[in-house]
């Protein structure tokens, strides 16, 4: 396919967190960009502040007509769009050219020195590293990230078009449509049983991407798959060692196949995001960026939105905002809390996401949301689903162990919050629960 022959580009759920970041893209080099969301979002706003026109139903005639014309009109979708959406639909049989997420991302990145993270957790944050590392390194990389950076307030951080940087999502087997040159994988849990069906289709798929890539392949300590290892103090090729916190970020030295260095610091909590910036570094030095570069770049590394970020932080009160939506990853939120907080109390506030996630793992999210002092649960967000009989928030909280739990409406949750007497509270999710977190920040401000 030749990039160069499309004028237009129409995309079909342009708020998505890895949507927006083409639509950008395709603004930026020239194109005539112009797309449908469900709902306005501070996302769908910074577009429209570029110049990009939106709407937000579900119309054939709101598409403007300028797309109207099957020659020169791409049009990328989303996957959690519904089969019967009828803009879909009515490109779908005009002959329109039309393009998965994924696959225009692979024709993107196609001819590319590609750099490609890949992980069931882990990858937005370590993508958004490797881009900081590349930029500071000032190499002309452009990089698409699965969420906001707060070094760049963007899901894009634009360059070249010969190098990139590029989230490799196993949902939908999306990761397959790209040709890495280096890629690392960070994680393989069960996750998007939806699609896969079981765990070992899971694997199978990250084994089918590790195939392709074409140079080096990094792979997260202990996971089946061979490659370079990085890990924490377990003899990898690239191994974290002395790790110490050191007013509220980590130090540790870093022992590469062929260096050792000393006193590497970043500034995010959790050791997760210690192993994140390790598979950054490695993925950063196999591509030729020296050691003394990239501990220049971590430090000034500012992390993701909605990736335990701060909204309130006082010495009496805290407020974290995390997109955590997996027990994995709520387990790590939790590890980071108690490790930065020890003695105080923390209220957890959870939507989950997904009625066929919260069924397939209902055990673990019980026993990682029991690991808070309280919990506020929310109703299940469904995102692309249907519901799913049996399966809601009344289910998940009779089976969490804490006495002090409860579930809320979004309307009520204000008023939930301000009734806990909870130093650290911290809202989890990836539904939309993130758009709370500032209606909740305003009303602790008034109250303390």
């Amino acid at each position: 396919m030749n990039l160069e022959k499309i004028h237009n580009v129409y995309f079909i759920g342009i708020g998505g967190i890895g949507m927006s970041a083409i639509a950008n893209y395709f603004k930026s080099n020239g194109n005539n960009v112009a797309g449908y969301d469900k709902v306005s979002t501070e996302i769908t706003k910074s577009l429209q502040n570029i110049g990009i026109e939106i709407h937000f139903e579900d119309s054939v005639n709101l598409i403007p007509s300028a797309f109207n014309n099957n020659q020169n009109t791409l049009v990328v979708y989303t996957p959690a769009v519904s089969k019967n959406h009828s803009e879909l639909n009515y490109f779908s049989e005009n002959d329109f050219k039309i393009l998965k997420r994924s696959e225009i991302l692979g024709e993107i990145t196609k001819n590319t020195n590609c750099l490609a993270v890949a992980g069931t957790h882990g990858k937005t944050t370590t993508t958004t590293i490797l881009g900081h590392i590349l930029k500071e390194a000032n190499v002309n990389a452009t990089s698409f990230l699965g969420g906001i950076s707060e070094n760049y307030n963007s899901n894009l951080i634009l360059g070249g078009s010969e190098i990139s940087v590029v989230e490799a999502d196993e949902f939908d087997r999306s990761f397959l449509k790209l040709s890495p040159n280096i890629a690392c994988i960070t994680s393989m849990d069960a996750d998007h049983l939806d699609i896969y069906g079981s765990h070992s289709e899971l694997e199978k798929s990250f084994r089918d991407f590790a195939a392709k890539v074409s140079n080096t392949l990094i792979v997260k300590k202990g996971l089946p798959i061979e490659g370079l290892t990085y890990g924490i103090n377990e003899d990898a090729d690239y191994d974290a060692k002395n790790l110490k916190i050191e007013g509220g970020a980590y130090v540790f030295d870093v022992q590469t196949p062929s260096e050792y260095i000393k006193n590497i610091k970043i500034n995010l909590p959790g050791k997760h995001n210690v192993l994140n910036a390790m598979a950054a570094l490695a993925m950063a030095n196999n591509f030729g960026i020296s050691l003394q570069v990239i501990a220049k770049a971590l430090l000034s590394f500012k992390g993701v939105k909605r990736r335990f970020s701060y909204k309130i932080n006082t010495e009496n009160l805290v407020l974290i905002d995390d997109y955590a939506h997996h027990p994995t990853e709520i387990n790590a939120v939790v590890d980071s809390v108690q490790e930065m907080y020890p003695s105080k109390k923390v209220l957890g506030i959870f939507q989950p996401h997904l009625y066929s996630r919260t069924r397939d793992f209902i055990d673990d999210f019980a026993a990682s949301l029991s690991r808070f002092d309280e919990l506020i649960l929310l109703d299940i967000y469904p995102a692309r689903e249907t519901p799913i009989e049996g399966v809601t928030s009344q289910w998940l909280l009779s089976k969490i162990s804490l006495k002090n739990k409860c579930i809320s409406s979004k309307e009520k949750l204000v008023e939930n919050v301000l009734k806990s007497k909870a130093q650290v509270i911290v809202m989890i999710g990836a539904g939309d629960i993130g758009e709370l977190v500032d209606i909740i920040k305003n009303n602790l401000k008034v109250e303390n």
